[in-house]
């Protein structure tokens, strides 16, 4: 039921608390994904107000702005530096294509902004490692957002696992792929120059919550296959990695399943299953969850069962998406209040590490290095 409200209710716009002001938030780009990602978390968080957006176009920029009800609007050339250099913006949404956010994140926190940026965080892991450093240099905040790490469905799986109720891990199978034809061939995941390829796209999820149902990291790459879309850009990658004790995940990640007998869509990939000594835990959805999942936990000695999570005993609302569980975190973070959960510096960092490993193992190589050179 609480899946269903999510989609058809509109939440309550909420107004600032009166002991804090809320943290304004520009956006560098006129992104598709922030609507889902910020715009609509923030119309129901009280500390939260998306005021600025900047676009490589001003015609864009403005068109955006009026269909989301944004006040300004920086465009042109020189757009994304100026939403960065207004005093009125305390944090910056960073949605770019993967081979920009390295740049325009060193050049947010340079101007003193927090950013909230999106996955995968650059293009190899020395970049986000530079990343970090700044922020910390300059006592801001920097999060990767792995929205779905927020969401109390997943962490639910966690606690599952780690309360030994199946006994010890044997092994995480974690997927994520869509049918063909959902992005087209001059979609910028295919773009290599942008750091595209389903790895680093989808992957980098599978590869995020195969490492924290483990609670560890790969150990090695024991195995790599791709198919590509171009050279040197992965249309579909799968893996199997060593994991401490002896554990073993599998990943699989496409950006266009083709169909059954060149006819039949392929229904998505959406799920994991983590293998244990005592029984098996099978997660549907674990990206968007609160549109719709399930977890279906199966002990060799018992009966079987089924669950579904949307709230935290004390925190959340059923139509809360990862989003907005997400942007809940980040706001208590920036104001020096504990968030529920968070990703990691060192989280982040090893992430993709594990991405330029297989990325190794294939063949391919990592995406390329961001040109941008920090002037301090």
């Amino acid at each position: 039921m609480g899946s269903v409200y999510g989609i058809v209710s509109r939440p309550p716009i909420a107004g600032p608390l009166p002991d804090s002001k809320p943290l304004k938030f520009g956006i560098l780009g006129a992104a598709a994904i922030a609507p889902d990602a910020l715009l609509t978390p923030a119309k129901s968080h009280p500390e939260a107000v998306v005021v600025a957006v900047a676009a490589r176009s001003k015609a864009k920029g403005d068109e955006y702005a009026r269909k989301h009800g944004i006040a300004k609007v920086y465009g042109g050339p020189g757009g994304y530096q100026e939403l960065l250099d207004d005093p009125e913006i305390d944090v910056i949404y960073n949605p770019l294509p993967n081979g920009l956010h390295y740049e325009w994140t060193m050049k947010a926190l340079a101007a003193g902004k927090h950013v909230l940026l999106e996955k995968p965080a650059a293009n190899t892991a020395d970049e986000i490692r530079q990343m970090f450093e700044l922020a910390e240099q300059k006592n801001l905040v920097l999060l990767e957002a792995f929205h779905y790490r927020f969401h109390p469905v997943v962490q639910r799986v966690k606690a599952i696992i780690d309360s030994d109720e199946l006994g010890p891990l044997k092994s995480i199978q974690t997927s994520l792929g869509v049918h063909s034809g959902l992005f087209k061939s001059s979609d910028i995941r295919f773009d290599y120059s942008l750091g595209g390829g389903a790895l680093m796209d989808m992957g980098c999820y599978t590869i995020s919550a195969m490492r924290y149902f483990a609670g560890g990291d790969p150990t090695s790459v024991l195995s790599a296959a791709h198919e590509l879309d171009s050279p040197q850009v992965d249309r579909q990658t799968s893996a199997t990695l060593a994991l401490p004790g002896g554990v073993t995940g599998d990943i699989f990640c496409d950006l266009g399943m083709p169909p059954y007998l060149k006819l039949i869509p392929r229904l998505p990939r959406l799920g994991a299953v983590i293998e244990c000594e005592g029984g098996r835990i099978a997660i549907v959805n674990y990206v968007m969850p609160t549109i719709y999942h399930s977890i279906t936990v199966t002990p060799q000695n018992g009966k079987r069962r089924v669950e579904k999570v949307y709230t935290f005993p004390t925190l959340g609302e059923p139509w809360w998406t990862s989003y907005r569980y997400q942007l809940e975190a980040f706001v208590n973070k920036v104001k020096g209040r504990t968030p529920q959960a968070w990703v990691t510096k060192e989280d982040s960092i090893a992430n993709l590490a594990v991405i330029e490993s297989i990325y190794a193992k294939t063949g391919l190589g990592s995406r390329p290095k961001s040109e941008f050179i920090p002037t301090s």
